[in-house]
């Protein structure tokens, strides 16, 4: 028998197989918006009419669009979304795009609600890691707006009430995270979807399957949180060789949009994730590695890494994947390369003098202190990173 105590998302609802513009005009309507502001993909917003459509939907409920977030949410363009959302008076936000849309969003309602209009105004609200990898987060009130986000890629952020923003004076990406900032709704739309690019999608796929690697890898997690991980799984790694091999298959995106569902749920409810989520960030949001790619690489390193104190817990990894005489490490590896992703840090751009760097970036994140086995030192950290050159 195991204690475990679940936190439960404030979530309402999900729309699933719905046309984004539709369900996100019934939430509003739901919601008894009048002026909904849209944080949008600047790709979707220019080279698409999945925002014109959305506009079209709202009518005259569509207080304004900003469709200028860049990757890995620099403090200066929530900043910039900020203002532009206060000149609009917004009673809703929503989104349309990546995770860094998503967590844009959710960290601008954040800001209306005090009044945070520059980047160092942000300082006080994030999460701190201390030299020990204890950390603190902040105690505020939460924000007030409801939002609405349509996920474009397989990350599962908007899920999750912890958004990162990267403070770019120090290069370092950064939590903040308040039950409030969970969105009222999250409307999964395959159709969305098509839009956009192939290494985005597969590689924010692994990204969600590295949530299920990692909350099965766990020495913390309970059968819930396992049954969740071990389906969303099974789903993400059968929609991603589907759309692989037909990259227009409706049916096979939205299964993988509820494998990446899926792959959120321990998170949600505070299960901590381990080092590739850790290594992940900092490679993220101090040398600017697209989101995905970060577990594509480390995902089965850091498998391979733990095993030899959660190996009873990895053979459910191999059990979801369907061969469990198989070492966890090794199907997952197989997987990433099946979708043509990259393997190492070497293939992302890093080099070995970069591994100094990348390790101190990795022990201010939140996750460095809770992988499975632990992280001695710097210098075992940085032991680790070069099996992954």
């Amino acid at each position: 028998m195991y204690k475990s105590t679940i936190e439960l998302s404030p979530m309402q609802r999900v729309y699933s197989g719905r046309p984004a513009a539709e369900a996100l005009a019934e939430e509003a309507e739901r919601q008894g918006a009048k002026r909904v502001f849209l944080i949008a993909s600047n790709t979707l917003a220019n080279k698409t009419d999945e925002v014109a459509r959305i506009k079209a939907a709202l009518g005259a409920k569509c207080a304004g669009v900003f469709d200028s977030i860049r990757p890995h949410v620099p403090r200066e363009d929530v900043c910039a979304a900020t203002a532009a959302a206060e000149r609009a008076a917004p009673d809703m936000l929503a989104s349309i795009g990546g995770g860094s849309v998503s967590d844009a969003t959710k960290i601008v309602n954040l800001c209306l609600k005090h009044g945070l209009r520059t980047p160092e105004s942000m300082e006080a609200f994030h999460i701190v890691v201390h030299p020990d990898r204890t950390i603190t987060a902040p105690a505020f009130a939460g924000p007030d707006l409801p939002v609405v986000l349509i996920p474009t890629t397989l990350s599962g952020g908007e899920f999750n009430a912890l958004s990162g923003a990267t403070d770019k004076k120090v290069n370092v990406k950064q939590g903040y995270v308040h039950p409030a900032m969970m969105p009222r709704a999250v409307i999964l739309d395959p159709a969305v979807s098509v839009h956009t690019p192939e290494w985005i999608w597969f590689s924010t796929g692994v990204r969600s399957l590295d949530h299920c690697f990692e909350t099965l890898g766990s020495l913390g997690s309970n059968d819930y949180w396992d049954g969740m991980a071990m389906n969303g799984l099974r789903l993400l790694a059968q929609g991603l060789v589907a759309t692989k091999a037909d990259y227009k298959d409706l049916g096979a995106r939205q299964q993988c949009q509820m494998g990446a569902w899926c792959s959120m749920v321990a998170i949600v409810a505070g299960l901590p994730m381990g080092i590739s989520h850790a290594v992940g960030h900092a490679l993220g949001g101090s040398f600017d590695v697209p989101h995905g790619y970060t577990s594509c690489v480390m995902a089965p390193f850091a498998l391979e890494f733990n095993a030899d104190v959660n190996g009873h817990r990895q053979e459910l990894i191999s059990l979801a994947l369907g061969e469990p005489k198989t070492p966890a490490h090794v199907l997952a590896d197989r997987l990433i390369r099946s979708l043509g992703m990259p393997r190492s840090l070497g293939a992302v751009g890093l080099k070995p003098e970069n591994l100094d760097a990348l390790a101190g970036y990795t022990l201010q994140d939140i996750w460095c202190g809770t992988n499975p086995k632990p992280i001695k030192d710097r210098s075992a950290l940085i032991e680790f990173l070069r099996r992954a050159m």
